[in-house]
C-alpha cells in the first residue's frame, strides 16, 4: 500500500508543536510495518535531508516557481521537501515577534497546490493530510485517491480570505466559511475519512464548546469521524536514556531519585522532601500556564515546588518569570525548549501539572507516565483517554484529574495528588501503573492501517473507543 503524508511539521527536521512528534511517530511505525509512506514536507529552508539539487515542479501560474528536493528521515522513509515562493523562513509559521507571517495562507496554499501535483504523479493508494495546511489539496484535485484528513488541533484553521475559493476547483463551497474561506471546514467535508487524534476528542469537537465553530460541520460527517489516540516514541524510556544520570525501569524505580537530585542540584534548591512538580509545555491559553501560575501561593502551603519549562506567548512568558523571581524558593522557570532538558525533567519531577483547557491528545502526560511522574490533568480530550483519577477508581489510577480547568478544581487536584504521593506504596503503585501501560505508536499505527483498508474498500470506519 502506497501512502502520500502531507505535512507542514515532522520530527526530527521541523518541530514546532505536537503535530512534529505525532507525524514522526505514525510514519516510522507505518514505515515499520511494510506500508510504503512518503511524506511530503514545506521545505523550509532550516534543515537537512541529504538531498540531491533541486527538480522543477509543474504548478499552476498563481503558485510561482516551484522545486522539490528527495530525500530520506526516520530510518528511510522517503521525504519530498517542496519550496514554493516564500516557503523559506527561519520558524515555519511566525515573525520573530511570534505573529503569524503576513502571507500564510499563500504559502500554505502553494503547499497544498504542490501537494496536489505529486498526488498525481505518484498516484497513491491513500493520501493523508494534517490540520489545516495541507487541507486546500482535496479542493485542488478533480479525481483524489481515497483520503485521510487528520485534525490535530481544531482550532487552528487557516481562515483567509474569500478570493481563494476562485482558486479551488472541487466543491469551493466547502471551503467557503462565513463570507471568507476556511481550508479546515473544506477539507472536513471532502475527506473521506476524519480522524481526530484521541477518542474523548473526536466526541469533543462535534460540540459547540470545543468545535470552533466546525462542530456541525464534523457531526455532519457521522461515523466517518474516528478517533485514534496518539502515541509517543521509543526514544521515552527511563532504561535506555542517554540524558540521565542513571537509568530506571518500572521494576527498580530507585534510581529516578538520582535525576530528582540533579534538577534540583541544578536549580539551587534544596533536596526537602516536597513534591517536584513539572509543566513542559508550549506558553499558550490552551495550555493553562495562567491557571497553573495563579495557584503558585496555594503550593506554599501543600507545601510543593513548581518547574516550568516551556515557550510560546510573551506574556506567559513574562507572567511566569516574574512569578518565578517572587517566589524564587517556589518556582523556577526556564524559556525556550530543549528535548534533553525534558527527559531529564520527566525523569525528576514527581508530579506532572498539565492543566489544559482543551488537549487533542496530548503528549506530555504519556511522557510523564512512562518516566514514572505522576500526571495532574483536566478532564478534556486526549487527557481523559489517558489518565484515570486514582481516587475515582481507586487501585487502577494512573493520576488524577481536575474535573473543570478553574483554579479551584486544580488545587484540589494537585492537594490529593500530593496526599497519595506521600503514601510510598501507594505511589509507587501508581507509577509502575503508568509505566507499564504501552503508549507507543503500536496499536494507534494498527488502527490506522485498517483505517486506510476501509477506505480502499469503500467502507465507513466505525467510531469506536480505543485507549
Amino acid at each position: 500500500m502506497k501512502v502520500l503524508f502531507a505535512t507542514s511539521e515532522l520530527a526530527p527536521l521541523v518541530r514546532v508543536g505536537g503535530l512534529a512528534y505525532a507525524s514522526a511517530g505514525l510514519v516510522a511505525e507505518l514505515h515499520a510495518a511494510g506500508i510504503e509512506v512518503t511524506v511530503v514536507l514545506p521545505d523550509y529552508g532550516t534543515y537537512d535531508i541529504g538531498a540531491a539539487g533541486p527538480r522543477p515542479l509543474d504548478m499552476p501560474a498563481w503558485v510561482g516557481i516551484t522545486t522539490f528536493r528527495v530525500g530520506s528521515v526516520l530510518g528511510g522513509v522517503p521525504v519530498i521537501a517542496v519550496r514554493t515562493p516564500a516557503t523559506e523562513r527561519p520558524h515555519p509559521y511566525n515573525d520573530a515577534a511570534g505573529r503569524g507571517w503576513h502571507d500564510n495562507d499563500f504559502r500554505f496554499m502553494s503547499f497544498s497546490a504542490a501537494v496536489a501535483e505529486l498526488t498525481k504523479r505518484l498516484a497513491p493508494d491513500i493520501l493523508h493530510l494534517n490540520d489545516w495546511h495541507t487541507s486546500a489539496t482535496l479542493g485542488l484535485l478533480d479525481d483524489p485517491p481515497p483520503s485521510v484528513l487528520t485534525i490535530h488541533n481544531l482550532a487552528y484553521q487557516g481562515l483567509t480570505h474569500a478570493g481563494w475559493l476562485t482558486l479551488l476547483r472541487r466543491r469551493p463551497e466547502a471551503y467557503e466559511w462565513h463570507g471568507a474561506t476556511n481550508p479546515l471546514s473544506g477539507a472536513i467535508a471532502l475527506a473521506d475519512s476524519v480522524v481526530a487524534v484521541s477518542p474523548h476528542y473526536a466526541e469533543e469537537i462535534r460540540h459547540p464548546e470545543h468545535g470552533a465553530g466546525l462542530h456541525e460541520a464534523l457531526r455532519a460527517r457521522g461515523s466517518r469521524v474516528v478517533g485514534i489516540r496518539n502515541g509517543i516514541d521509543q526514544s521515552w524510556d527511563p532504561a535506555d536514556d542517554p540524558h540521565l544520570p542513571a537509568p530506571f525501569s518500572a521494576d527498580d524505580l530507585g534510581p529516578k531519585v538520582r535525576s530528582r537530585r540533579a534538577i534540583l542540584a541544578e536549580i539551587g534548591w534544596p533536596a526537602e522532601r516536597s513534591p517536584l512538580v513539572a509543566m513542559v509545555t508550549r506558553l499558550t491559553w490552551q495550555k493553562g500556564v495562567d491557571l497553573a501560575l495563579d495557584i503558585v501561593e496555594h503550593l506554599e502551603h501543600v507545601p510543593a515546588r513548581l518547574v516550568i519549562l516551556g515557550s510560546g506567548e510573551r506574556d506567559l512568558a513574562d507572567r511566569a518569570r516574574w512569578v518565578a523571581a517572587a517566589h524564587p524558593r517556589r518556582v523556577h522557570f526556564v524559556e525556550g525548549f530543549d528535548e534533553a532538558n525534558a527527559h531529564r525533567i520527566f525523569a525528576g519531577a514527581d508530579l506532572l501539572l498539565m492543566p489544559s483547557r482543551f488537549e487533542p491528545c496530548g503528549l506530555a502526560q504519556m511522557q510523564a507516565m512512562t518516566y514514572g511522574t505522576i500526571p495532574i490533568v483536566t478532564d478534556v480530550g486526549g487527557l481523559h483517554d489517558t489518565v484515570t483519577d486514582d481516587d475515582a477508581k481507586p487501585g487502577a489510577g494512573t493520576g488524577f484529574i481536575a474535573p473543570s480547568p478553574t483554579p479551584v478544581a486544580l488545587v484540589d487536584a494537585v492537594h490529593r495528588a500530593v496526599r497519595a504521593w506521600r503514601v510510598p506504596s501507594r505511589r509507587k503503585a501508581i507509577q509502575v501503573r503508568g509505566m507499564t501501560h504501552d503508549w507507543s505508536w503500536t496499536s494507534p499505527t494498527a488502527r490506522h492501517i485498517a483505517l486506510y483498508e476501509s477506505l480502499r474498500g469503500a467502507t465507513a470506519p466505525e467510531l469506536t473507543p480505543a485507549r
